[in-house]
């Protein structure tokens, strides 16, 4: 049966710059934050950081898209290691297995905004933007610290212009798996081809993969899956300190 959480989750889609001018209220962007910090996170801590930014030329110059509204997730432990300073004691982050840790934290909250922001009529574009280029600027534009935080994703908001005809497809086969871990067959991938083909499904991210490939997903892996720039993204990672791996979890 379809309740009203239920349907603000199927109803969730991505607008890729196509927001209005409608601004987001205050009440509305306070009310998605709140929501935020509700979600699950590991030994409360809640290891993580929100930036909110409300200038649409930083929003340009962070992740390529402007909305209403632009929410930076962070992995931080910044303030949790402050206060245990305060307080007299010590706090050093167990490098990549707080990363993961904090990882989880952040993408949590971040979905949990997306759903809020849903459920108050605003739609939202999740973007890696933030990475792309020299990912040093994102610490620049914002003043994040260098050591122990990581900008993780950034959340547009926004209300869309125009209602789309239809919302992308998602697929099950190869994803869900029900007692024990399966490979597909290859029966099963050559249904999967056919369903990223079949343009009734939604799957693809561009029609004009028609042009030259036999499959959508020939162009998937031809033209679209590319490294990026890893190297970058290690000198960042390397400055935080969550490339040491100096410890076990302590996290519960």
């Amino acid at each position: 049966m379809m309740n009203e959480t239920l349907k603000t989750i199927a109803d969730l889609r991505s607008v890729h710059g196509d927001f209005s001018e409608k601004e987001i209220g205050t009440e509305d962007l306070q009310t998605i934050l709140n929501s935020a910090v509700r979600a699950a996170n590991a030994s409360a801590r809640q290891s993580y950081s929100i930036g909110a930014v409300e200038d649409s030329d930083m929003m340009k110059k962070l992740c390529g898209y402007t909305g209403s509204k632009l929410l930076l997730f962070c992995v931080d432990y910044n303030r949790i290691m402050d206060m245990a300073r305060h307080l007299g004691h010590e706090f050093e982050t167990n490098g990549i297995v707080s990363f993961i840790t904090g990882s989880t934290d952040t993408v949590l909250a971040a979905q949990t905004a997306a759903i809020a922001a849903k459920s108050l009529g605003i739609d939202s574009l999740f973007s890696n933007g933030i990475h792309r280029g020299d990912p040093e600027r994102v610490y620049e534009l914002l003043d994040i610290p260098r050591e122990n935080c990581f900008p993780m994703i950034a959340l547009v908001l926004g209300y869309t212009r125009e209602e789309p005809e239809y919302k992308k497809g998602r697929i099950t086969t190869g994803v869900i798996h029900f007692d024990k871990y399966s490979r597909l067959t290859p029966g099963e991938m050559d249904q999967l081809v056919k369903e990223y083909d079949d343009p009734s499904r939604h799957l693809t991210l561009t029609e004009g993969w028609r042009h030259g490939f036999e499959h959508y997903l020939d162009w998937f892996y031809a033209k679209w899956s590319g490294k990026g720039d890893t190297q970058a993204m290690y000198r960042v990672l390397g400055k935080t300190g969550f490339l040491e791996n100096s410890g076990a979890a302590t996290a519960e």
